[in-house]
This record gives structure tokens, C-alpha cells and sequence, in this order.
């Protein structure tokens, strides 16, 4: 991984969601040719790829396939499975690696790997067996049980007001292995986005504040409005110790929550870019998908620069339907797009669903305050809440 793959190569991606897409966007504009490995013909990253490999992530053939035309690999999710890692990290770079993967699909080791860096997060029990519902500390409640394993976007996760109602929550989850934590008395959610080289160059975004709505993104702001200097430089030094100690080559975001006392929680990490960081590329002159293309190929990593202040808004396929037994209809883009500052990004999904991920809509302005007051105006155009 030190040394560097010139544009011209071809870069691969395990997944072939819109993180997927986002980078092959960026690795293309650099002059490298891209693949993608999604079984889905319809996948936003294989539609736009220049080599779409249509497999399992864990096929033989695709995953051989892969291999022969990259000069290196990445990932665009999670829970590409770790076998399917070591069997492509046995031949080619691949960025990030198996172990700091591994630490990321597994709530309980990501704490676990917090507590080594010695970056604070919730008091939380890990429950594997029906005998410890009942020695879970009372302290705990009321919690959120989480699974350990395959959770996003609010989904793999049940709130506990009392410990009477931890049995039933575990059971809502299917029995499997999960993570109680304690609810915190939260001010405000932030994220830090990092991209670390293979040799141990370090350069991070401004932090990203951040409002969720059922456990989805909503809403993130840019520079964060409610950051104090001191929370901020606590938060981009955990990350980089975390980044530090997983040996990490690529893109990872940290999440934090801020407590009203002023104290920092890390609340989870995911081993990519983030969808809290998808502003940079209206936003920054290098977007966090430019820096992952940089660290994966050995490029240097320069630090990014925020040149204008942003907001951004998920788009969500909740917009496109009036009512619950609606049909589907396309929002009004029109008068989106009649807004100044708005960039509007959409990721080739044909058929929207509640909860589905179907975009995100930046809006830059030369003041914070302009791009929070545009972005209020979008909000109400599309129908969505005001923040």
C-alpha cells in the first residue's frame, strides 16, 4: 500500500450501493477505471462503473473476477463479509483491512476497542444468552438494546424503559446477540470524518453536527453551530487515536454524542464514508470519496478544505409518497432547484421506498446562516420538518 497507483489503473469496490457510486464518481474524475461487485444489476455503483461483476460477496468466480482487474480494493459498506477480505486482501491492497472491519461489524468489540483507545462511550452490557437479561445492571435503564451485528440506520435496535421490558425487546430481535445501552442525556450529535494513509499520514474534515429522525440522518451542518473549540479538538483527537490503533488505511467516520454537561461519548464508527460527510463534495475542495481514492492508491493525503459553509438534507423515499396508500410521485424538484446554493443528488434508485435512501440535497452559501435559511426553505418545498 506505500507505494502508488497511478490513474490509469483500475480500482474495485466490494458493494454496489451509493457510497459505491459516490466513488467510482471520484475515482473516475482522477482518471482511474473502476469495478464494482454487487449481485444487484440494478445497483447505483455497477450502473455507472466501467466493469460491473454480478456475484455474491462471497463467490469464488466474482471474487476472482475482481481480483484480476484491480490494482486495489475497497469497500463501501460494513458487513461485506470478513472471508471475502482476507480472501481478495491475500492478492491485492485492500483498504481498509480485515481487522479494522471486523472491529466495525461488532458493536460489543467496537467498545471494547474504544475503551483500549481510552475514548469514552456509553455504560452498556452485552446480552448473548436469556440468563442475562437479569443481571443486566439497573443502572442501564431505560437503554437502547441494539444488535451487535448487521444494525444501521435505526434498524437491529428497540428502546428499554425498564428492565421488564428487556425480555421483550431482546425477543423483537430475534434472541441474537446484543448491546443495552444507557440513555444519555444528549445536547447535540456530532461526527468526524478521517482519512488515514498506509503510512500513517492523518488528515480529518470539520466536524460535522449532526440531527436524526427514527435513527436516520436528517440533517447535517457545517461548520456544527452548537461546537465549542474544546469538544471539537477532544473529538478529532479520539478519532485519530482510533484510526491510529487500527493500523487504518481509508476513510472512517466517528460518531459522537455531546451530553449536556459537555462530555464526549463515541457512539460507533463505520469503516467508509459516511453519509454525514457527503456535503464535502459541494462543500470542500476534496470530498471525503476524493480522499478515499487517495489513500487506497497511496496518493498524498492534503488536507481538505471547507470553502463554504453547508447544509445537507437526506432525501428519502418517504418523499415521494402523499399519503400511506399513495402512489408513488416525484417530488418537486423544480422548485428545489430554484433555490440558490442547491446541489441536488440523486442515486439512480428506481424505486423508492419509505426509509430507502434515495438522495441527499446540499445547499452552500457564503454564511452558515444563509445555508440554514435556504436549507429551511428546501425543507418546506419537499415537506420535510424544519430543524
Amino acid at each position: 500500500m506505500t507505494s502508488f497507483i497511478a490513474p490509469g489503473a483500475t480500482l474495485g469496490v466490494m458493494g454496489g450501493g451509493q457510497l459505491g457510486r459516490m466513488f467510482v464518481h471520484a475515482a473516475q474524475q482522477m482518471g482511474y477505471y473502476t469495478a464494482v461487485l454487487d449481485a444487484d444489476p440494478a445497483s447505483p455503483a455497477g450502473l455507472v462503473a466501467h466493469h460491473h461483476i454480478q456475484a455474491d460477496y462471497l463467490d469464488p468466480q466474482g471474487l476472482a473476477q475482481l481480483m484480476q482487474c484491480s490494482a486495489a480494493i475497497t469497500t463501501e459498506f460494513e458487513n461485506v463479509p470478513a472471508a471475502a477480505l482476507m480472501t481478495l486482501g491475500a492478492h491485492r491492497p485492500v483498504a481498509p483491512g480485515v481487522p479494522a472491519v471486523s472491529v466495525c461489524q461488532d458493536r460489543a468489540a467496537e467498545k471494547r476497542h474504544f475503551a483500549y483507545c481510552d475514548v469514552a462511550c456509553a455504560p452498556y452490557a452485552v446480552i448473548e444468552h436469556a440468563a442475562q437479561l437479569s443481571a443486566v445492571p439497573e443502572e442501564l435503564f431505560p437503554g437502547v438494546l441494539k444488535t451487535t451485528r448487521l444494525g444501521y440506520d435505526g434498524k437491529g435496535q428497540a428502546r428499554v424503559k425498564t428492565r421488564a421490558d428487556l425480555p421483550a425487546a431482546w425477543a423483537s430481535l430475534g434472541s441474537v446477540s446484543a448491546v443495552l445501552e444507557k440513555q444519555l442525556p444528549l445536547a447535540y450529535e456530532v461526527s468526524v470524518i478521517v482519512a488515514r494513509s498506509a503510512a500513517g499520514q492523518v488528515v480529518h474534515f470539520p466536524l460535522q453536527q449532526n440531527l436524526h429522525r427514527d435513527g436516520i440522518l436528517a440533517v447535517t451542518q457545517v461548520p456544527a453551530p452548537d461546537l465549542t473549540q474544546a469538544v471539537q479538538q477532544r473529538a478529532i483527537e479520539a478519532a485519530e487515536r482510533v484510526a491510529e490503533s487500527l493500523g487504518y488505511v481509508g476513510v472512517l467516520c466517528v460518531e459522537f454524542f455531546v451530553l449536556k454537561d459537555g462530555s464526549l461519548v463515541a457512539n460507533e464508527m463505520a469503516p467508509r464514508p459516511h453519509n454525514s460527510g457527503h456535503y464535502s463534495i459541494d462543500a470542500c475542495d476534496q470530498s471525503q470519496f476524493d480522499l478515499q481514492v487517495r489513500a487506497m492508491t497511496g496518493a498524498p493525503l492534503v488536507a481538505p478544505r471547507l470553502h463554504s459553509p453547508a447544509v445537507m438534507l437526506n432525501l428519502l423515499g418517504d418523499l415521494w409518497f402523499a399519503s400511506a396508500n399513495a402512489a408513488p410521485r416525484e417530488p418537486d424538484w423544480a422548485g428545489v432547484l430554484a433555490l440558490p446554493g442547491v446541489h441536488l443528488h440523486l442515486y439512480g434508485k428506481a424505486m423508492p421506498r419509505c426509509g430507502r435512501k434515495m438522495g441527499h440535497l446540499t445547499i452552500t452559501a457564503a454564511t452558515a446562516e444563509q445555508a440554514r435559511a435556504v436549507a429551511l426553505q428546501a425543507a418546506a418545498v419537499l415537506g420535510l420538518p424544519a430543524f
